[in-house]
């Protein structure tokens, strides 16, 4: 009587290996498939990017489309300088970086190291609300609250000057800090994932050499967390540099040099604004300045990786 049930012991042992086996085999398909998909879905975009955004660089010229400060696709004499919107995508995502950055990582900090469970259940539910808020809903939030208050400023400002133009409030500071408030959620929720994924052990282990809580934060946990902070600071400058439905209604929308208080327009409301009603020359140059905002993500996440991956061989040794 034995024998018969160890048989069937032995059978659904076999059978459960099989299942296991056929599962284990199926999931590794799925998971190949979908790293594919994402593969295929990049050179996708790059191919069509480099067709559609590349003839208009031979037409028109690398120099001239690049490096001329004149916009004027519709004249009689078109010209398609795009410096100025380059140099301020650069400088606004630059100071939207410089300001949310430092406040993200504290709240970030905050949340994972010092609040208390009530207080962060408070907090982390208002952060994430943030990023789930519509980017026109922040445009329209900066022309009702930003804009004013910076055109006060600007009056106050360069109330003695008659030659300069006024701008209403819509300028690069208006855009910078609308970019700043809309970065601050992706850079909190990295940050404090990766500050709490840093073992409890590395702070008690700091405790117990009489650093005092402030130390240990600074000089242990954010230093072991710095990989993952650094990935939601290159995800926030992504989403400073592609954002443009916020931006577009608080800039100004005019080709200026960018300083604080001009009316600007960035890489992406270039292509917002005119794409509606571009045709021929004129619009394969609007895919060029597509091509141009990849390109600077692409060049930003290949440097970070690589000082990312730098940093962590240091680490190791």
């Amino acid at each position: 009587m034995e024998a018969p049930s160890k048989t069937k012991k032995q059978f659904s042992i076999i059978g459960s290996h099989k299942t296991k086996s056929v599962v284990e085999v199926t999931a590794n398909i799925i998971f190949i498939v979908c790293a594919f998909v994402a593969i295929i879905a990049v050179l996708a975009i790059t191919v069509y990017m480099i067709y559609s955004g590349a003839p208009a660089l031979f037409k028109v010229g690398i120099l001239d489309i690049l490096f001329g400060t004149t916009w004027a696709p519709t004249a009689e004499d078109p010209s398609f300088g795009i410096l100025y919107i380059i140099l301020t995508s650069i400088v606004g995502t630059a100071l939207a970086i410089l300001i949310g950055v430092p406040i993200a990582l504290m709240t970030a900090i905050f949340l994972s190291e010092i609040a208390n469970t009530k207080l962060a259940a408070i907090v982390r539910p208002a952060v994430e609300l943030l990023a789930g808020i519509p980017s026109v809903v922040y445009g329209l939030l900066g022309i009702l609250m930003v804009n004013p208050v910076i055109y006060k400023l600007e009056k106050f400002i360069f109330k003695d000057d008659p030659n300069h133009q006024f701008t209403g409030g819509a300028n690069l500071l208006s855009a910078v800090l609308v970019l700043a408030i809309m970065i601050l959620p992706t850079v909190i929720n990295i940050s404090e994932t990766s500050l709490r994924s840093v073992p409890q052990d590395y702070r008690n282990s700091s405790l117990a050499l009489g650093a005092s809580k402030i130390q240990t934060i600074f000089k242990v946990t954010v230093p072991a967390a710095k990989s993952g902070i650094i990935t939601g600071i290159v995800l926030g400058i992504g989403r400073a540099l592609g954002e443009a439905m916020a931006i577009v209604l608080v800039c100004g929308n005019s080709i200026n040099f960018p300083l604080p208080f001009n009316s600007v327009r960035t890489l992406t409301t270039a292509i917002v604004s005119e794409m509606g009603y571009a045709g021929g020359l004129h619009r394969e140059v609007l895919f060029t300045i597509g091509l141009v905002l990849f390109a600077f993500i692409m060049v930003i996440n290949i440097l970070l990786s690589t000082v990312l991956k730098k940093g962590g061989k240091k680490d190791d040794k």
